[in-house]
């Protein structure tokens, strides 16, 4: 084995329910309640109904629950179906920078964990384990630098979330690990320039394999045993192999960030900003937006033709001059700025216009450690108003309560799932950690109206 195979491998036999901290399961429930009422919320978009009839194409009468319905399938198409549909709305927390978002691992882990039988405390601590395992990944192979999609670390931490489900010794949770690895290098196309709806279903795929790398590891099959520093760094080059994990001291899953809003992460601040500033400004007294920020956020959604002139949702959605044009028009942010027929708006058209992106060098530095975002408005008259932020609501440093958790899934969850349900289902998940009869949740998250 090599080195990172190894200190996952040795990682995740050894990890135990007991080695977690109150504070780290309770923030473990706080994502699965937000990534359940991002999938409920998706119900009836297309990408969700797509892998929904995927999965629907095998039945499993003690397999995995699809979300929102009573359908039960193999593990590694509910995880795919389920998955695709909590990643569509763009609500996902994430390792901004590249990192990609780990809770995409969260429903295919507990997708495998329903089929096994584990109890919840397993599935938690599984849970726990794939965010330690990609967000060293993300450190130790940064993918997109190299062109390559940062999904790798959704297969590989699902492979180890599974393995860890299914109890598999060290020489079989290394296999799954490998079986992970070697087949789902992808390349970045999948975000950049015009989006389509695999933006937010490459990650569910790799999460599908990384849950059937390790079925099939349980079964016997056995992968190469140097992935990583044989393997990936033939592809990417030598890169300097950090410890595992990363923070010996803590957990990374409480490292990941939140999303207050509905869109890519890096937007959030400049939508904070514009929000900050609507009230100081009219609409037609706006010369020109001037957002400053650090070079991922825009190379990411703030350079390109296309983020001027979005057609599909996944490119609005990872556009910051959309967003900051939308939310100044509409006077919030709702994801209603992404219907379709806004993308033609002429109003929001002629705003982002005027908008620019620029790097700030300063920001630059302060990155990543910090998201600095500033945002200077321009009045007709040469009047100008300016904010700036550091972090928006949702970075670990800035953190979510429980009470804004809760009424961001109140506000999605409740698109399908109404009064008693809504509540059942909420106050199910927030004491999941000692309910033994834990999968009849799905039973509760079916939609009526599908």
């Amino acid at each position: 084995m090599d080195h990172s195979t190894k200190s996952m491998a040795e990682f995740a036999t050894r990890l135990s329910y007991a080695d977690l901290p109150p504070e780290v399961v309770h923030d473990c429930k706080r994502r699965i309640i937000d990534t359940v009422g991002c999938a409920v919320a998706a119900f009836d978009a297309e990408p969700a109904r797509v892998a929904r009839a995927v999965a629907a194409r095998a039945a499993v009468s003690d397999g995995a629950t699809v979300i929102g319905t009573a359908h039960r399938t193999l593990p590694e198409l509910a995880a795919f179906a389920n998955s695709v549909a909590s990643r569509y709305l763009e609500g996902n927390d994430t390792y901004p920078g590249g990192g990609g978002h780990p809770n995409d691992n969260l429903l295919p882990v507990l997708a495998i964990a329903q089929a096994a039988r584990a109890s919840a405390q397993t599935a938690i601590t599984a849970i726990v384990l794939a965010y330690e395992v990609h967000r060293y990944l993300f450190r130790a192979f940064p993918m997109r630098k190299h062109a390559l999609d940062y999904v790798l670390y959704n297969a590989v931490a699902s492979a180890a979330g599974a393995a860890k489900v299914l109890d598999l010794p060290l020489a079989q949770t290394a296999n799954a690990i490998s079986l992970a690895a070697v087949p789902n290098l992808g390349t970045d196309i999948s975000r950049r320039g015009h989006l389509t709806m695999w933006k937010g279903c490459a990650a569910a795929n790799a999460a599908r394999n990384g849950v059937f790398a390790a079925v099939m590891a349980s079964q016997g099959m056995a992968g190469p045993p140097t992935p990583f520093e044989d393997g990936l760094t033939a592809v990417i080059g030598a890169e300097e192999i950090c410890p595992f994990p990363v923070d010996p001291t803590g957990f990374s899953l409480p490292k990941a960030d939140y999303k207050f809003f509905l869109s890519e992460f890096h937007a959030q601040g400049p939508a904070f900003l514009a929000l900050e500033l609507l009230p100081q400004i009219r609409l037609d007294e706006i010369a020109k937006i001037e957002v400053f920020t650090y070079h991922f956020a825009w190379f990411e959604i703030g350079s390109g033709a296309e983020k001027w002139k979005p057609t599909t949702r996944e490119t609005a959605d990872h556009s910051m001059p959309y967003v900051v044009a939308a939310v100044l028009i509409d006077g919030a942010y709702t994801d209603a700025i992404f219907e379709p027929e806004r993308f033609g708006d002429q109003r929001t058209l002629e705003l982002m216009q005027k908008i620019t992106i620029t790097e700030d060098a300063e920001f630059n530095r302060r990155y990543p450690a910090s998201l600095p975002c500033r945002m200077t408005i321009t009045l007709k008259n040469g009047e100008q108003k300016t904010a700036e932020l550091s972090n928006p609501i949702g970075h670990h440093d800035r953190p979510m309560s429980d009470t804004q958790v809760v009424d961001k899934f109140k506000g999605l969850a409740g698109r399908k799932l109404k009064g008693a349900q809504l509540q059942k289902v909420l106050d199910r998940l927030w004491r999941v950690d000692s309910d033994e009869d834990w999968p009849a949740v799905f039973g509760d998250l079916q939609v009526a109206d599908r």
